[in-house]
């Protein structure tokens, strides 16, 4: 469904997403849509693993080490993105994009099969303090929104800790599921 053009809901190590094909600009107003998001909003490329993550953003040493010693895991982070990244996914000015490599079996199953990283956004809607938890109460709220739902039960209601690189120095953006200590 993600290689025809879809956009899914589905599970992650910390909580569900909305999840589409990289270079899929209408899935990618989809979510905008739904998220109600503005052009400023980082979006996320879920990655297989860290070879895949080094095609798509600018990492040094010192970065990589602190990335390897939570990943996969409950973490994204902001980093300053390869020309391989499409621009509308970028930051406008900063030229970034949010990287992850989750610590999920179904979604290592979709990256395995996909072949590539999955354009992904928490599935927060608008104006709601918490994420959807349930497959079937997505489905019931967003069925006219999106292509399909996977339904591998609760995987958690807290959002991954986002951490920004891109000046060389970690910044905690927001506190998720992951330890931020390591980072303050």
């Amino acid at each position: 469904m993600l290689l025809d053009g879809g956009l899914i809901a589905y599970p992650t190590d910390s909580c569900y997403a909305l999840g589409a094909q990289l270079g899929n600009k209408e899935a990618l107003d989809r979510i905008r849509t739904i998220r109600k998001l503005d052009a400023k909003h980082h979006f996320t490329l879920v990655c297989k693993d860290f070879a895949q993550m080094g095609q798509f953003v600018n990492i040094g040493n010192d970065v990589f080490r602190s990335i390897k010693a939570v990943t996969p895991g409950s973490y994204t982070f902001i980093l300053p993105a390869t020309k391989e990244v499409p621009r509308r996914l970028l930051h406008p000015k900063k030229k970034t994009v949010g990287v992850r490599i989750p610590d999920n079996r179904v979604v290592q199953a979709l990256l395995a099969e996909l072949g590539e990283p999955i354009l992904s956004s928490t599935l927060l809607l608008p104006d709601e303090e918490d994420p959807l938890t349930q497959g079937w109460e997505i489905k019931e709220r967003l069925d006219h929104e999106v292509d399909a739902v996977i339904d591998a039960g609760d995987c958690g209601s807290e959002p991954t800790t986002v951490v920004d690189f891109s000046s060389g120095v970690a910044e905690v953006v927001r506190r998720g599921a992951g330890d931020p200590s390591r980072f303050e």
